[in-house]
Protein backbone atom coordinates (compact mmCIF):
# COMPACT_ATOMS: atom_id res chain seq x y z
CA UNK A 1 0.00 0.00 0.00
CA UNK A 2 1.47 3.39 -0.73
CA UNK A 3 1.44 6.21 1.38
CA UNK A 4 -0.70 9.22 0.17
CA UNK A 5 0.51 12.97 1.06
CA UNK A 6 -2.36 15.00 1.97
CA UNK A 7 -0.51 17.80 2.79
CA UNK A 8 3.50 19.20 2.84
CA UNK A 9 2.92 19.01 7.10
CA UNK A 10 4.76 16.32 8.40
CA UNK A 11 2.50 13.60 9.36
CA UNK A 12 3.12 13.85 13.17
CA UNK A 13 2.40 17.44 13.19
CA UNK A 14 -0.70 16.82 11.34
CA UNK A 15 -1.82 14.22 13.74
CA UNK A 16 -1.08 16.41 16.52
CA UNK A 17 -2.53 19.31 15.23
CA UNK A 18 -6.12 17.26 14.29
CA UNK A 19 -6.24 16.16 17.85
CA UNK A 20 -5.67 19.88 19.01
CA UNK A 21 -8.80 20.90 17.36
CA UNK A 22 -10.86 17.88 18.12
CA UNK A 23 -9.84 18.86 22.27
CA UNK A 24 -10.84 22.67 21.58
CA UNK A 25 -13.97 21.51 19.91
CA UNK A 26 -14.68 18.86 22.74
CA UNK A 27 -13.92 21.95 25.70
CA UNK A 28 -16.52 24.13 24.27
CA UNK A 29 -19.13 22.13 23.82
CA UNK A 30 -22.10 22.25 25.92
CA UNK A 31 -24.16 19.21 27.40
CA UNK A 32 -28.08 19.60 27.22
CA UNK A 33 -29.20 20.31 31.38
CA UNK A 34 -31.46 18.69 32.34
CA UNK A 35 -35.55 19.64 32.70
CA UNK A 36 -35.75 21.12 35.95
CA UNK A 37 -39.03 19.63 37.90
CA UNK A 38 -40.93 22.42 40.44
CA UNK A 39 -43.27 20.94 42.68
CA UNK A 40 -46.87 23.03 42.61
CA UNK A 41 -46.36 25.34 45.01
CA UNK A 42 -43.11 26.43 43.96
CA UNK A 43 -44.80 27.11 40.05
CA UNK A 44 -48.03 28.57 41.78
CA UNK A 45 -45.38 31.30 43.94
CA UNK A 46 -43.60 31.52 40.41
CA UNK A 47 -46.93 32.36 38.58
CA UNK A 48 -48.30 34.46 41.58
CA UNK A 49 -51.49 32.26 41.54
CA UNK A 50 -53.40 29.83 44.09
CA UNK A 51 -53.19 26.31 43.75
CA UNK A 52 -56.57 25.72 42.50
CA UNK A 53 -55.82 28.18 39.57
CA UNK A 54 -52.98 25.99 38.57
CA UNK A 55 -54.84 22.79 39.02
CA UNK A 56 -57.45 24.81 36.56
CA UNK A 57 -54.80 24.98 33.92
CA UNK A 58 -53.61 21.67 34.27
CA UNK A 59 -56.87 20.35 33.51
CA UNK A 60 -57.57 23.03 30.55
CA UNK A 61 -54.08 21.75 28.78
CA UNK A 62 -52.65 25.41 29.53
CA UNK A 63 -49.64 23.65 31.60
CA UNK A 64 -48.78 20.16 31.57
CA UNK A 65 -48.01 18.36 34.87
CA UNK A 66 -46.01 14.88 35.49
CA UNK A 67 -47.33 12.52 37.87
CA UNK A 68 -44.84 10.78 39.96
CA UNK A 69 -46.48 8.70 42.80
CA UNK A 70 -48.39 10.70 44.44
CA UNK A 71 -47.17 14.37 43.32
CA UNK A 72 -47.95 16.16 40.45
CA UNK A 73 -44.00 18.06 38.83
CA UNK A 74 -43.88 20.47 36.22
CA UNK A 75 -41.41 21.73 34.02
CA UNK A 76 -40.42 24.83 34.35
CA UNK A 77 -39.63 25.91 31.05
CA UNK A 78 -43.06 24.20 29.80
CA UNK A 79 -44.86 26.23 32.67
CA UNK A 80 -43.25 29.73 30.91
CA UNK A 81 -44.31 29.01 27.67
CA UNK A 82 -47.87 28.15 28.98
CA UNK A 83 -47.99 31.76 29.95
CA UNK A 84 -48.52 32.68 26.28
CA UNK A 85 -51.20 29.90 26.10
CA UNK A 86 -53.26 31.76 29.49
CA UNK A 87 -52.63 35.35 28.67
CA UNK A 88 -54.40 33.80 24.46
CA UNK A 89 -56.74 32.73 26.04
CA UNK A 90 -58.24 35.20 28.46
CA UNK A 91 -57.42 37.97 25.33
CA UNK A 92 -59.61 35.51 23.49
CA UNK A 93 -62.46 35.76 26.14
CA UNK A 94 -62.41 39.56 25.92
Amino acid sequence: MENVVLSPIPLPDLVSEIVRAVRADMDTATVPQPEELLPGEEIAKLLHCSMPTLRAWRRHGYVQGYRIGNRVLYKRNEVLDGLKRIRTAKQARG
